[in-house]
């Protein structure tokens, strides 16, 4: 379909800026190109400031489309793409595929709490492991991996030390042998649950006050938080293909 003088405009100067194109973008340009300009200005800010250098800003971009929390399987192919234009190495992608896959922990962080609070109200006695010196193991192995502790950690360690002991051994990898530099590891980790797929606020708190402490500054942590930002335009971007199909078919009929 041949596209308006505006339309292209448009196409060509999200290309410029954000150095690709993709097929799901076609039929928002064509049925709202002023909207997918507006998009395009939005996620811009990022590429303008340029606090972040481009091949971490593409890790950033796969880590929230991989997350379990979303899985947007156009974005990972995308970004994965990107991020190898951008001079990234299979074990950098690698590592952020790791990263982002530790992500499903927060369901014990959470529901560990909920279940103790809820066996409390019921009367039960909640069974917590007695072996202090192997819980201070535990916290000490996962202390030096990740240099900050949260209380949910406590309630966890307590419930079943050996699946926490096991969840350190799986989350320790990407530390102990991943090429990338700790900031940027921290970035990965605060982008996953700062995204509004996920919104894990406790580890937002964690990751940020890592990723200072590993030199980050404002506006690169501010940087990465409006990447993540967007990320609801994924609902647009399936949406506008299946309703520009729908209103053919009907058309059609």
């Amino acid at each position: 379909m041949t596209l308006t003088a505006r339309q292209q405009e448009i196409k060509d100067e999200f290309i410029r800026i954000r150095k690709t194109w993709a097929p799901q973008w076609e039929s928002i340009l064509r049925m709202d190109c002023e909207y997918l300009n507006s998009y395009l200005q939005l996620s811009a800010v990022p590429f303008k400031h340029n606090y972040l250098e481009d091949k971490v800003k593409e890790f950033i971009y796969l880590a929230m489309n991989v997350s379990s929390t979303h899985m947007f399987a156009p974005g990972v192919s995308l970004h994965l793409k990107l991020a190898l234009d951008f001079g990234a190495t299979g074990d950098e992608l690698m590592e952020v595929l790791q990263l982002a896959s530790s992500v499903g922990i927060h369901g014990a962080n959470v529901g560990g709490r909920v279940l103790t609070e809820v066996l409390t109200e019921q009367g039960v006695t909640v069974n917590r492991d007695q072996d202090d010196q192997r819980c201070a193991r535990l916290k000490a192995a996962f202390m030096a991996f990740q240099g900050h502790w949260d209380l949910s950690w406590d309630t966890l360690v307590a419930l079943d030390p050996d699946f926490f002991e096991r969840y350190v051994r799986f989350a320790e990898v990407p530390w102990k042998k991943g090429p990338l530099e700790p900031k940027v590891k921290e970035l990965v980790l605060c982008a996953i649950d700062a995204a509004a797929t996920h919104l894990y606020e406790p580890g937002i708190k964690a990751h940020m006050r890592s990723a200072i402490r590993y030199g980050a500054t404002q506006v690169e942590i501010m940087e990465m938080l409006e990447i993540v930002s967007v990320v609801g335009i994924h609902g647009a971007l399936i949406g506008g293909s299946m309703l520009e199909e729908a209103l053919g078919a009907r058309a059609r009929h």
